[in-house]
């Protein structure tokens, strides 16, 4: 509590950093001043530059509960709103008896989302307000004015904060930290895939031409810019959701997550943030992060924001390689400049047998393409990708096309030996990517041909693509590190070659030679499926004004679907084997399902925190987490028996027990009428799974209904070696013959020993 010889916090802020008896900060930092930051909302504290020892001395001053460092943290449509079974305005004006999700929420026109991230491109026809209302009157925001930005009705309020990233990196490019407009890209994509007005003819040179519109077209948008050129620091997000809670935002959509992976809540600047704003009734929705397809990937584990995995959509740009010899390698690209000629073939060769300088010489590394042997050339590249590639020697994609066209190529194709991306990328110069398979085609067409030869073809924009959608190679997969009794991703949605809006400042490449400019851009990304599920939560809370953030997740996660659009379980797109658990979570999110899911799942903020209790964390690690002094009921809740809308138990393989548990769940009724649900079980490998009672009656809305699931191991079929851990899954089904209620079900084998 603020002592009350101070009038304001930040006072008694100031006066803490003064009464530091250690040294201040270097000398040349002198004219910077400290404090950075102040929070009051998500978070009671501020951020402020200091040296270790400081921090130190601080951290053991009897006021203070915590002090961790900053971070940097790394940014992570015209078919997806159909895909997704949303009907664009044009179709409901046919269908006037057709009450979806849409309609029944004003397209979400009085939700305002708060996009934390690189800014927005206010200019862009996807951000006009014609035909929108007031402001909600509700709106405490402002604008940030400086350099010419300009908001409206559609953007109502846009702020920036870049005193950690500055403090942390320096950044002396003002227009990037000193307003809200989006030199970047990434920021105006989602902010438009969340909410973009309709934007007839859009497309980025001519591929998935078409309608654009976002998920909620009439929502309100509220930009944070937190993320500059190298990243997003930990106090400035802190200060970006500190902003939105206060300005009375509905949805905070973050396509942004750490380096690396962390274990605790209580040194997880986001997961205490979006708690913050949980406890102010704010819907959080994350991206899951791009280092799949590695299980335990996952970032944001918190259960109570909303963490989203990415899948395709049934829409691609196929391209093809054509050999002298008359085979056809079919791949994807967006290649939109001027084609090779027709009917003329060009040289052929790999990368990696052009030089002896080590790993480079496979991804196309510029210090490794010799003019002599490139020019005139189609060049192959190796695609490689982060976890594959040593430190340091890592090329982007769109980089070794740069690369080629210096040392004279005439086009490039990328390979890829472990998968067959869905995704494509715009380049600089005719190119395609090939998967394993026609890579090795590739590769025996070279060794048998005299003289290679190959040239490329284009075949623009293709939909109606079966199987879709498909988990993307990238997104990153489960157990949840964290809380392994929470499954994450909670679910799915697009996030493979998105159309959405992009700034004026940056060409489609992001690469600095990169002259050409487009107002619309295809990205791949859980960073692009994230804001896929703020829409749809938009629009749920604008159809249910009354629901709290945990209704809208569970109706969002027992609604989704598990099936593709053959009618077969969602595969992975690195295996082509049925994806399991810890890549989609509960499904694909389904929205027009979602409006009206029957049951719902119900959370409080003091579930969270009894939730903690029973995960072992301290009064104090609570205190942390939820600003608040706690108490944990003497009989502690089990971690699994948080009311989730999907299940995850742990069996340790290494002690002779029974290897049972019970897990209890409690539904609320949101259907109009009475209804009686019957629960079916698909259970789990070597597991039964046991529902009391098997039948829930309801007679009126609202009511709830308690019921325990006792999941046991089947005896002669307990994994007893001492191997790595193993995860069997399974479904419950609660159906009242109209809706139905799924809930995803994991159980792991580890052995603690």
């Amino acid at each position: 509590m603020k002592p009350n010889v101070f009038s304001t916090v930040n006072q008694w802020y100031r006066s803490t950093l003064a009464a530091l008896e250690s040294s201040t900060p270097d000398d040349a930092d002198q004219d910077q001043p400290p404090m950075l930051h102040v929070y009051t909302k998500v978070f009671h504290g501020f951020s402020a530059r200091l040296t270790k020892v400081q921090a130190e001395e601080m951290k053991a001053r009897p006021e203070v509960l915590n002090v961790f460092p900053d971070q940097i943290h790394q940014l992570h449509t015209t078919r997806s709103p159909r895909f997704l079974g949303i009907l664009n305005p044009h179709d409901q004006n046919k269908n006037k008896n057709h009450i979806g999700l849409l309609r029944a929420s004003d397209y979400g026109s009085n939700v305002i989302i708060g996009v934390l991230d690189t800014g927005i491109w206010p200019e862009r026809e996807s951000f006009h307000d014609r035909g929108l209302g007031p402001v909600p009157s509700r709106w405490s925001g402002h604008c940030d004015k400086r350099l010419n930005f300009t908001c409206n009705r559609k953007i109502i309020g846009a702020r920036v904060f870049s005193s950690g990233s500055r403090a942390m990196l320096g950044d002396p490019n003002t227009l990037k930290s000193e307003t809200p407009r989006d030199i970047e890209g990434h920021g105006t994509h989602t902010a438009s895939t969340a909410a973009g007005r309709a934007v007839k003819n859009a497309s980025v040179f001519g591929y998935a031409s078409g309608t654009a519109t976002g998920i909620a077209p009439k929502a309100r948008l509220a930009i944070y810019k937190i993320c500059m050129s190298h990243g997003c620091s930990s106090s400035d997000a802190i200060a970006g959701f500190d902003a939105a809670v206060k300005d009375d935002v509905d949805i905070i959509s973050l396509s942004v997550g750490p380096n690396e992976s962390i274990r605790n809540y209580t040194v997880d600047p986001l997961a205490i943030a979006s708690f913050g704003a949980i406890d102010h009734g704010v819907f959080v929705s994350v991206s899951a992060g791009n280092d799949g397809p590695i299980e335990k990937s996952v970032e944001h584990g918190a259960p109570w924001i909303t963490t989203v995995g990415a899948g395709s959509i049934d829409r691609n740009f196929p391209a093809d390689l054509v050999l002298e010899n008359g085979r056809v390698l079919t791949g994807s690209s967006l290649y939109g400049g001027k084609s090779l000629p027709k009917n003329k073939f060009f040289p052929l060769v790999y990368a990696g047998n052009l030089s002896e300088a080590g790993m480079g010489k496979a991804i196309c590394d510029p210090t490794t393409l010799n003019p002599k042997h490139v020019s005139g050339k189609i060049v192959i590249c190796d695609r490689g990708n982060v976890s594959t590639v040593k430190k340091g020697e890592y090329v982007s994609t769109v980089k070794k096309g740069e690369n080629v066209i210096k040392a004279g190529g005439v086009g490039m194709v990328l390979v890829d030996k472990d998968v067959n991306a869905e995704w494509s990328k715009v380049h600089v110069l005719p190119s395609l990517q090939l998967g394993p398979k026609s890579r090795h085609v590739a590769f025996d067409y070279l060794a048998k041909a005299r003289v290679p030869r190959a040239t490329i073809a284009y075949h623009g924009t293709h939909v109606g693509i079966k199987p879709a959608p498909i988990v993307a190679w990238f997104s990153a997969r489960g157990p949840n590190l964290v809380s392994p009794n929470i499954i994450k991703p909670d679910l799915i949605a697009p996030g493979v070659n998105i159309l959405a809006a992009w700034p004026d400042k940056v060409g489609p490449t992001d690469l600095a030679s990169d002259e050409r400019r487009v107002a619309y851009n295809i990205l791949s990304g859980t960073s692009m499926a994230c804001p896929h599920v703020s829409g749809v939560a938009a629009l749920l809370k604008g159809a249910h004004k009354d629901w709290s953030t945990a209704r809208i997740k569970s109706a969002m996660m027992t609604t989704a679907y598990a099936r593709d659009n053959l009618g077969n379980l969602i595969l992975e797109e690195t295996t082509n084997s049925t994806a399991n658990v810890w890549a989609i979570g509960s499904g694909h999110v389904d929205p027009e399902k979602a409006i009206d899911p029957g049951l719902v799942f119900d959370l409080t903020v003091e579930d969270y925190v009894q939730f903690l209790c029973g995960s072992g964390y301290s009064k104090k690690d609570i205190q942390i987490v939820t600003r608040r002094a706690v108490t944990c009921d003497k009989k502690k809740m089990k971690p699994w028996d948080l009311n989730y809308p999907s299940i995850s138990v742990i069996f340790d393989k290494s002690y002779k027990n029974k290897f049972e548990v019970a897990v209890t769940r409690t539904v609320t009724l949101v259907s109009k009428v009475a209804s009686t649900y019957i629960v079916t079980i698909d259970s789990p490998k070597g597991v039964v799974v046991r529902v009391h009672p098997s039948k829930l009656v309801f007679n009126r809305t609202e009511e709830k209904r308690s019921y325990v699931v006792n999941i046991s191991a089947v005896k002669d079929q307990i994994p007893r070696g001492r191997g790595e851990e193993e995860s069997v899954f399974g479904r419950m089904t609660w159906s009242d013959g109209k809706h139905v209620v799924g809930v995803p079900i994991g159980v792991t084998w580890v052995n603690m020993n």
